[in-house]
Parts: C-alpha cells; sequence; structure tokens
C-alpha cells in the first residue's frame, strides 16, 4: 500500500505532538516535530549568546547544526539528547521569537521537505499545511481555546518538572505566542484553505485521534486501490 503524509498545524499546546504521535503509532509512519527543530535552534542560540534579533547570525548558526528527530520522538542537537530541555517554557518563548525570521525558516523549511519526500511521514507544527506540506493528501488544523491549552501545558510541566509557572501566566504566555505566530510577517500561523479544523477543547486525544483516522481513511483505502 502506498503511503501518504499528513500535516498537523495549530497555535501552541493544541495537542499536536501527542496527536501527531499516536496516529504514528497507529499508522505505522514517521512522526517529524517541526516545532521542535525551532526549539533546537532556540537552546543553542542561547546556550551560544548569539543575538536573537540577529537573523543572519541565527542562520549561520544552523548551518552548522546538526538536528535530528528519531522515530521514537527523541530530539538531538549536535548530538545530544535535549528532548526534555526544549520543553522549557522559556525554550518555548524563545523559538517563537526565532522563528519569526524569513532566513530561519527557510532553512529549516528544506530540512523537513527532504525529510518528507519518500511519504509516510506525519509532520505537526504552525506551517507545514500551508507552507512545508502544501500537497499533503491530509491537512488537519488543530486548536483549542487559549484556557484548554494553558490546563494542558500546566499539567505537563508539573509532571515534567519543567517550569513552576502558574496557570495565569500561562495562559497569557500561550495569548502572546498565539499572536506573534499569527501576525509574523514570516508564513503565519493560519488554517489552510484545503485543512479541516478541529475544536479539541472538550475532546480527550483518544476522541481526536478517531476524528482524524475518520479522514484519513478513504486516502488509504484510494492510494490501496491503484
Amino acid at each position: 500500500m502506498n503511503k501518504i503524509n499528513i500535516a498537523i498545524d495549530g497555535p501552541s499546546a493544541a495537542g499536536k505532538s501527542t496527536i501527531a504521535k499516536m496516529l504514528a503509532k497507529k499508522m505505522s509512519y514517521i512522526h517529524l516535530d517541526t516545532g521542535a527543530m525551532y526549539r533546537c535552534v532556540a537552546l543553542k542560540a542561547i546556550e551560544e549568546h548569539i543575538p536573537l534579533d540577529n537573523e543572519n547570525e541565527l542562520v549561520c548558526m544552523i548551518k552548522n547544526t546538526v538536528i535530528e528527530l528519531t522515530p521514537d520522538g527523541e530530539v538531538y542537537l549536535d548530538n545530544k539528547l535535549v528532548s526534555k530541555e526544549i520543553r522549557q517554557d522559556v525554550i518555548s518563548q524563545t523559538a517563537s521569537k526565532v522563528s519569526s525570521f524569513a532566513k530561519v525558516r527557510e532553512e529549516l523549511v528544506k530540512r523537513q521537505q527532504k525529510m518528507a519526500e519518500s511519504k509516510g511521514f506525519i509532520m505537526d507544527g504552525r506551517d507545514i499545511g500551508t507552507v512545508v506540506l502544501k500537497d499533503a493528501e491530509v491537512k488537519i488544523y488543530l486548536t483549542a481555546s487559549a484556557q484548554a491549552r494553558a490546563i494542558r501545558r500546566l499539567k505537563q510541566n508539573h509532571e515534567q518538572a519543567i517550569s513552576e509557572s502558574d496557570l495565569d501566566t500561562i495562559t497569557k504566555e500561550i495569548e502572546e505566542r498565539d499572536y506573534r505566530d499569527m501576525h509574523r510577517a514570516a508564513s503565519p500561523l493560519r488554517c489552510a484553505d484545503d485543512a479541516v479544523e478541529i475544536d479539541s477543547s472538550n475532546l480527550s486525544a483518544d476522541q481526536v485521534l478517531v476524528k482524524i483516522y475518520q479522514l484519513i481513511q478513504p486516502f488509504l483505502e484510494e492510494e490501496g486501490s491503484r
């Protein structure tokens, strides 16, 4: 059976990575977390004291950076495991800033497109259906209210012991990131014209998975009949 590519876009903490991982496991596909790539850029920029407003220096750094996303969900930056480090709140905010630069996005988009050429990938981020995988067979825009997303992020932070921020602070940070992501000049966050929007505010991860798999099934049957 031929494979397809699946694009999942949406705002911060909407559950994109969680759903993408579940879907990848169910379909034996590979999950590519593009947000993790921008987080790696943010982490390295902070560690190397690179000005976050200097686009050219950031791009130069990226050209000399190795980012590896493994099939089991781990993230390596220059051969160092950083899966937990890149999930800190400060990295989330910094990633939003560095991702606003067109040249930074251009460098990472080229890598992402190359990765997905062979099909069989589930890629999540903020411009997958609109820029990175314009020809993805299935496009999903996964969203949720800011409060619902803040509650999820707070729970995740507590479970992983990566932040002490309270609910109000996290909600404000999410709203601020939404604004930046939606109003940046380079590849702003938006729902692709041919994407299906799913509001997960009152849905469990399993319920979202069922909805998405129902949308995917016809494409799998179509590909398999050729």
